[in-house]
């Protein structure tokens, strides 16, 4: 039997469980609702009482404000890596030494008009565990603002990036749009192509046909601390 994280209730550790999930497969944390609906809970209120226990034990840490402002405590990352790889799972972690080892050019800020992975951009190369992606990544991103943050994607975080021109409704996408890229959820409609944000504060994008439109690749992952 797997042996609990130190006193943790077994149901905060299944609720820590589906964190962690959630963020090897997904990329970001589950909202409060979806831990409610998967775990059986009669309200999300049930699931945030058990995220503030989880959160004073410092096994987490809440973003006040974000449905999705979940974050792994460091202490506990190693823990959830190591258990995810006995398990046959994907652990989010650093490559160790002799191990397979995935190379990726690390994206800074994109000049107007130049191709995402031109020289120019790339600020250094990092080494990571490919097992840390369900999808192998072609490049990180280093992502700027708030715009995703309530999808647990915030500002500095390293956000791994398969490249592809083509995705699926409602997927999140790096997309160009003239000069500028930018990360969105994507939205296609009969008409038009809608980028949508995850935070009330920002507004959707609208991209018309007219426009200069093209999508750069497909977020498979998140990285955050891994650069100082």
């Amino acid at each position: 039997m797997r042996r609990l994280i130190s006193k943790l209730t077994p149901r905060q550790q299944e609720i820590l469980d589906l964190i962690n999930a959630s963020v090897r497969e997904l990329g970001y944390p589950p909202t409060r609702a979806e831990i409610a609906a998967r775990l059986g809970f009669r309200s999300a209120n049930a699931a945030e009482d058990h995220l503030q226990a989880l959160a004073r034990k410092g096994v987490i840490e809440l973003t006040p404000g974000a449905s999705r402002g979940i974050r792994i405590a460091d202490s506990q990352r190693e823990r959830a890596s190591h258990s995810a790889r006995a398990q046959g799972g994907l652990g989010l972690q650093l490559a160790l030494p002799g191990a397979e080892q995935l190379c990726l050019p690390l994206v800074g800020r994109v000049a107007a008009g130049h191709p995402i992975l031109a020289q120019e951009h790339i600020e250094q190369t990092l080494t990571v565990d490919p097992a840390a992606f369900s999808v192998r990544p072609d490049y990180l991103l280093k992502v700027r603002g708030m715009s995703m943050r309530d999808v647990g994607i915030l500002d500095g975080d390293l956000l791994a990036v398969k490249s592809s021109s083509t995705a699926q409704n409602g997927q999140i996408v790096v997309a160009r749009i003239g000069d500028e890229v930018t990360v969105k959820r994507l939205r296609t409609l009969a008409d038009h192509i809608e980028l949508l944000p995850a935070n009330p504060e920002f507004d959707p994008i609208r991209v018309s046909p007219d426009q200069s439109f093209a999508i750069e690749g497909l977020a498979v992952g998140l990285l955050r601390g891994a650069v100082n």
